[in-house]
């Protein structure tokens, strides 16, 4: 056992020691979060991706409002677009949404072979076509709600240029556009793997999305709301509203399905699985496979050799009878000093009546303790993370 002046840096150690646990638990947690979405009966996540779709399609109707009218430095206003549009990230990881552009993340589920590709595919059409429709919904309240004549037409204004602003791209500047998004899309969601507080996780989720939408670049479940509602305002909004807002329908003839679905969609969806699915999913992936070979050579598996036959050998004959034991109100940083100065690897947990109610391990302690960003100020307690 460690002496005293040795147990801060023993503590040290292993906290840095927790920290790449955390690292690996991150990527386990990604590849369960794909393996989760499979096992979803399909109405369910068709009914998910409903909802994901109608959140990003209001984030866009946030971000349309905050920039209407707005005067003052380009970058900043943008910036305030952007974080308006996080909204629709965050209520889809803290709500509940299956959203195309996170769900892409399978992809390391894929390469686990812990789902076939068949269906992969069938799963990612399922959400995509859910995104639509909730999309769809979103564009028809909008546009019934006569929001297109919003600050005297303004808002309608700024929505028409938006949309056509987004076929004006050449393909290859679409794909590209599409892959930097859903990079910083699906590092947000990836990062929201290490935590499972609900405030950590809406904050990971800000600057990166404020970044994607400030920058310009493009989401494709963000455009099925943006680019059909602008070709809704320009052939059905009527010649009052070009009139009040004083440009001609004609300048908007470009806002058509056709381009839509050419010039914009099909490329931005394409760069959107090469952003999230291959450079952040499968990029992951094989760095964890690289490192979990690199540590097999590393350390070569022992094959143990029994000097005598242990038939008679009884569970009681090797256990620990009078083990230490933590109570279930002490915080998890005053855990895991008791079981590090113990030289132990977990203990069993007891309640206020000395009854057992689980048991809890220098690993799940650490895991909470480095979930922080103040790890010594940790609020939970070791009852809230015991193996029960």
């Amino acid at each position: 056992m460690p002496s005293f002046s040795q147990r801060p840096q023993v503590l040290d150690a292993k906290i840095s020691a927790g920290k790449r646990n955390v690292s690996n638990s991150t990527y386990q947690n990604a590849e369960q979060y794909g393996v989760a979405k499979i096992g979803k009966s399909a109405l369910e996540s068709f009914m998910l991706a409903v909802f994901a779709g109608a959140f990003i399609a209001l984030a866009f109707v946030f971000y349309i409002t905050v920039t209407t009218g707005a005067t003052g430095p380009w970058g900043l206003i943008r910036l305030a677009g952007g974080l308006a549009f996080s909204l629709g990230l965050i209520l889809v990881v803290v709500a509940g949404g299956e959203l195309f552009t996170s769900t892409v993340l399978t992809s390391v589920a894929w390469a686990q072979k812990r789902i076939s590709s068949k269906t992969l595919a069938v799963v990612w059409a399922r959400v995509f076509v859910g995104n639509l429709v909730g999309a769809i919904i979103v564009i028809g309240l909008v546009f019934v709600g006569g929001m297109h004549q919003l600050d005297g037409g303004a808002w309608g204004l700024n929505a028409l240029h938006i949309a056509q602003h987004k076929l004006h791209h050449t393909w290859g500047q679409a794909f590209a556009l599409g892959i930097l998004c859903n990079m910083l899309v699906c590092l947000g969601v990836w990062m929201t793997f290490a935590t499972k507080d609900v405030l950590t996780k809406v904050m990971l989720l800000i600057l990166p999305v404020a970044m994607f939408v400030s920058s310009g670049f493009e989401h494709s479940i963000a455009n099925l709301f943006m680019v059909p509602y602008g070709i809704l305002v320009a052939n059905f909004a009527g010649s009052g509203f070009f009139d009040l807002v004083g440009v001609s329908a004609a300048e908007f003839s470009d806002l058509t399905l056709g381009n839509f679905v050419s010039h914009n969609l099909f490329p931005v969806v394409l760069g959107n699985i090469v952003g999230g699915g291959v450079f952040v999913g499968l990029g992951y992936w094989l760095t964890q496979r690289v490192n979990q070979t690199a540590q097999a050579s590393q350390n070569p598996p022992v094959t143990a050799q029994v000097s005598k036959p242990t038939a008679g050998l009884h569970i009681n004959d090797v256990m620990n009878q009078v083990p230490i034991t933590l109570h279930s109100e002490q915080s998890v940083f005053e855990g895991f000093k008791c079981l590090n100065e113990a030289g132990e690897s977990g203990a069993p947990v007891l309640d206020a009546k000395q009854r057992l109610i689980g048991y809890v391990t220098q690993q799940d302690l650490l895991k909470s303790i480095c979930s922080q960003a103040d790890m010594h100020n940790n609020k939970d307690r070791v009852a809230d993370i015991i193996q029960r």
